[in-house]
Formats: structure tokens, C-alpha cells, sequence
């Protein structure tokens, strides 16, 4: 007596506003369909996508958290934006993300449009690999550290406390592991991962922080002050930007997605998330090479060893 495998399900997650997108949804679904691979859509997306509900092997599931129940990989086509969204399921989820990058950089991406065979061969074949990635746990408290919790969040990327108002600087202190830095005006204060340090936290000066680092920066944006430095910290430090009762309000921003405004007298504290991000991943080169293809830095004249 022969039993069916179980049905393997993965879940699409497309930037619908982009006909590249579009096509390339239609493409990798109409691959995976025929390699007996199911293909699972948020309602939101399913008319704009070309795919019929009544295509075998695709699913239709409304907003919930029961999406991703039983799917295997997340595919992500899109931009950073489209990325960052994705992370959201997969974080919420559990289930590894893999982005096919349709914007410019994409750092979390793992192929780009021309790999989608590639990309359809490496998800039957199961062979990928999945590593995790730091979040952020951010809260929000409108007064010092013993005021209540008004606001929860994550990033992925950064948590930025920024001005609200062009014409007037933002006042901050801030703080490491309970202990006061400095004070200083400014447009902003980006608190990043090593995976948001080629992000956000770059444009403003950061440092570029190899993934596997654990650690948690933070990056002035536009400071008045002698010392106003980017800081690496340890994984497990707190990090604290206080905005000073003077100051005009500000406004939090998680991963660019999630924001909340800050009150003056508002204290934000940043922390290592308790859950991480899993993405799934199909090369293996080093880190150096993602950063050199992704900002087309130049290399020639290099005489080091070639990799066999």
C-alpha cells in the first residue's frame, strides 16, 4: 500500500505595485506548481497576482495568524520595503524568509530576477540553508526608566528616534547599560542591528558590521556635539535615548514600517529581541563579496589570492 507525501507549501509574499514583481510571481508559482509544490498568497495580493484561485496548488488565505501555518519557506519579490514587510511574517511565523531582490540594494535578498530557476531548482531540492538573524525589542515609556511601558515594537533592521519637526533640532541624552553617554541635539538617533548596519545606520555614518558580529550600534544622524560618535556595544547591552522635556516631540521609527510618536520627557529603550528572523539562504560566499556586489565598490587591482 503507497501513501501520498504530505503536500509541500510555500508562501508568496509580492510587491504588487511593480509589473516586474507581478511576472515574476506569476513565473516562480507557475514552476513550483509544477514540481507539486503548493503556493500560498494573502488575499490582499491574490487579485492583483496572475494566478487564478482555481489553479490547483494555489491557496488563498485571509489576514491572520495562522497564514504561514504548515508552509515551509517564505519567498519574498521585491525591494527593501517588500523585504522588510516579509520579515514581519517571518518573524511572527518562524518560517525562514528568502527574498528575491526587484529594487536596488537589497541586503537581505538572497538571488535577484534572473535566478528564479535557480531559486525554483534550490526549493524542490530542499537545498538551502537557514541561519538566524538579531532583532530588536524596542519600548517606549513617557518618563524615566520607572514610568510604565506605553509602547512595544521590533526591528529588524533599526529603531530610530528622529525630529518631528524640520525647523528644530531634536534634544537626546543617551544611555548604555543604565549609565548616561552624552547630551546632544540632533535630527535623530539610529539604534541598529548588524544586519541594519548597511542600512539606515549607514547613511548616517555607521559602521558596516559582518552579521555574524553580535552586537548593537548606535549612530547619531546630524549631532551637535564633540563627541557624538558611532558606538558598537555588546549583544546584551540596553540602549536608551531619552528626548528632553524642552525638546519638540519626536517620533519613533521601527525598521522605516512601525511608528509611534514621542512626547518630550519620552525614553526609548532598545534591547536584543527575544525572537529572531530566520532566512534561508542559497550561497555561501563571504559576507565581503555581498557587501562589494551590493554597492559596486571597486576592487580592481586587487592581487590577493583568488578562492578555489
Amino acid at each position: 500500500m503507497t501513501t501520498t507525501p504530505p503536500e509541500r507549501t510555500v508562501f508568496l509574499l509580492t510587491h504588487t505595485g511593480r509589473r516586474a514583481a507581478l511576472r515574476s510571481a506569476e513565473l516562480l508559482a507557475g514552476s513550483l506548481l509544477r514540481e507539486g509544490v503548493a503556493v500560498r498568497v494573502p488575499a490582499e495580493e491574490a487579485a492583483l497576482l496572475p494566478l487564478p484561485d482555481q489553479q490547483p496548488g494555489v491557496q488563498v488565505v485571509e489576514p491572520g495568524g495562522e497564514q504561514l501555518e504548515g508552509c515551509e519557506l517564505l519567498i519574498v519579490l521585491g525591494g527593501d520595503g517588500t523585504l522588510l514587510r516579509g520579515a514581519e511574517f517571518a518573524r511572527a511565523s518562524g518560517v525562514p524568509m528568502l527574498g528575491v531582490n526587484l529594487g536596488r540594494v537589497g541586503f537581505l535578498a538572497e538571488a535577484d530576477r534572473d535566478d528564479l530557476d535557480e531559486v525554483v531548482s534550490r526549493v524542490v531540492a530542499r537545498d538551502y540553508e537557514v541561519e538566524e538573524r538579531m532583532t530588536l525589542d524596542v519600548e517606549v515609556r513617557n518618563g524615566g526608566p520607572d514610568a510604565d511601558v506605553c509602547y512595544r515594537g521590533w526591528a529588524l533592521n533599526e529603531a530610530s528616534v528622529e525630529k518631528a519637526s524640520r525647523e528644530r533640532m531634536l534634544e537626546v541624552v543617551t544611555e548604555v547599560d543604565g549609565r548616561p553617554v552624552t547630551r546632544f541635539g540632533c535630527d535623530g538617533v539610529v539604534c541598529a542591528t548588524p544586519t541594519g548596519s548597511t542600512a539606515y545606520a549607514f547613511s548616517a555614518g555607521g559602521p558596516v558590521v559582518w552579521p555574524e558580529v553580535e552586537a548593537l550600534l548606535m549612530v547619531p544622524i546630524s549631532a551637535h556635539a564633540l563627541f557624538a560618535k558611532p558606538m558598537v556595544t555588546a549583544p546584551g547591552s540596553v540602549l536608551a535615548v531619552e528626548v528632553q522635556p524642552q525638546t519638540p516631540h519626536g517620533v519613533l521609527w521601527c525598521d522605516g514600517r512601525r511608528t509611534v510618536e514621542l512626547s518630550p520627557g519620552a525614553r526609548v529603550e532598545v534591547r536584543r529581541g527575544a525572537v529572531p528572523v530566520r532566512l534561508a539562504r542559497l550561497h555561501r560566499a563571504p559576507f565581503t563579496d555581498r557587501l562589494v556586489a551590493k554597492f559596486a565598490l571597486p576592487v580592481a587591482g586587487w592581487r590577493g589570492a583568488a578562492q578555489r
